[in-house]
């Protein structure tokens, strides 16, 4: 059969049963697909559903389903966004609260993750309002750093069958380098936050990595690795993650924001990072495990 309806919940709440199963296969059934026997990838968590068809919107509460093409499905390259996907925090939100400013610095962030405004000028009018802040104070940011569950046993998984993994984000470089290294990325790209060794200036180093940036990364990568960009997985949340999205084999909106979730098919809003590696039709039984850190 040539696609899949994977069905993941929440590790945390393995509350996938037969029954949401056998529901799940009835609408396929009901919009005229030939459906398949299910195949459990872990009990209570993920569940394949091979299918030849068209797939309606199944709903099921709690629970993620997500359609995939079998062909090429586990895939070599994964591209990841770091703020809001491989971490939980947005790190110029942590910064700006060091200056009473987190409020008005989130409001911000989030209207530029909506694509409300535009990512450049919104990164350039946070890092301005952070002019002076000592060099010290990313340190004691980086402390504050939460990482999304899963994220580990993702990256380790995938390198271990000899995926190549990047870590993007429009955040910057002293954060990115941590995360890389936390949990195992082969490469990091952010923008660079200038400063005299004592205080923060005020601005980055361009040219400022956006969207373009993101997507140009995901596309150098598949050259320079020789892969089809249907190799190529992405994973993001907000509106600077969309080119790199649409344009991957499989773009991942992970508990994205409206105006994403609205342009990506696949989308995870219940399942932790782990759902990434079901997508591809890993058991868990072939998981890297690694605690997160």
């Amino acid at each position: 059969m040539k696609s899949v309806l994977v069905l993941i919940a929440n590790p945390a709440k393995p509350i996938l049963e037969s029954a949401l199963v056998r529901q799940a296969a009835e609408a396929l059934r009901s919009s005229g697909a030939s459906v398949g026997e299910p195949d459990w990838l872990a009990d209570g968590i993920a569940c394949d559903l091979p299918f030849d068809g068209t797939a309606p919107d199944i709903a099921l509460a709690g629970i993620d389903a997500v359609t995939v093409p079998v062909l090429a499905r586990r895939k070599k390259l994964l591209v990841a966004d770091m703020e809001s996907t491989m971490i939980e925090n947005e790190m110029l939100d942590e910064l700006a609260e060091f200056l009473g400013l987190r409020d008005k610095i989130a409001a911000i962030t989030a209207r530029a993750m909506n694509g409300e405004i535009d990512f450049a000028g919104a990164l350039e009018e946070r890092v301005g309002l952070l002019k002076g802040l000592p060099v010290a104070r990313l340190d004691e940011a980086a402390r504050r750093i939460r990482y999304t569950p899963g994220g580990a046993t993702l990256v380790a998984t995938m390198r271990q069958h000899g995926a190549f993994c990047a870590l993007v984000s429009g955040g910057f470089t002293y954060f990115t380098s941590l995360v890389r290294k936390a949990l195992g990325f082969d490469i990091d790209a952010a923008n660079v936050l200038r400063h005299d060794g004592q205080t923060l200036s005020g601005s980055v180093q361009p040219p400022i990595l956006g969207k373009e940036a993101k997507l140009a990364t995901l596309d150098r990568l598949c050259v320079e690795r020789q892969l089809g960009i249907a190799e190529a997985m992405t994973v993001g949340d907000g509106a600077n993650d969309l080119p790199m999205l649409q344009a991957a084999g499989l773009g991942v909106a992970f508990h994205a924001k409206p105006v994403v979730a609205a342009q990506v098919p696949a989308r995870i809003n219940h399942g932790d990072l782990t759902s990434l590696l079901y997508l591809q039709g890993y058991r868990r039984s072939e998981f890297v495990e690694r605690t997160d850190p």
